[in-house]
């Protein structure tokens, strides 16, 4: 499965990321997802993580008045 990367600047698209790339590259960081994955792909990231033993905190983050404003963070411990 691949996730898209939260974008840099409004007009660009996001980059694409697997699951096997992000478990290769996990020491304690903050990942940043876009709002054009889907909302159940997100929460099997954090289920796949936590079932490898890692402590994951998940949560949606707004960054402007719209409702389609909004990222998803993932904190890996």
């Amino acid at each position: 499965m691949e996730l898209l990367l939260v974008r840099q600047d409004l007009n660009s698209k996001p980059k694409k990321i697997s699951i096997d790339k992000i478990k290769e590259d996990i020491k304690n960081q903050i990942l940043y997802f876009d709002k054009d994955n889907s909302h159940k792909d997100i929460i099997a990231l954090v289920n796949d993580l936590e079932s490898n033993g890692y402590s994951v905190n998940f949560r949606e983050i707004k960054y402007g008045l719209s409702d389609e404003e909004y990222m998803y963070e993932v904190h890996v411990l």
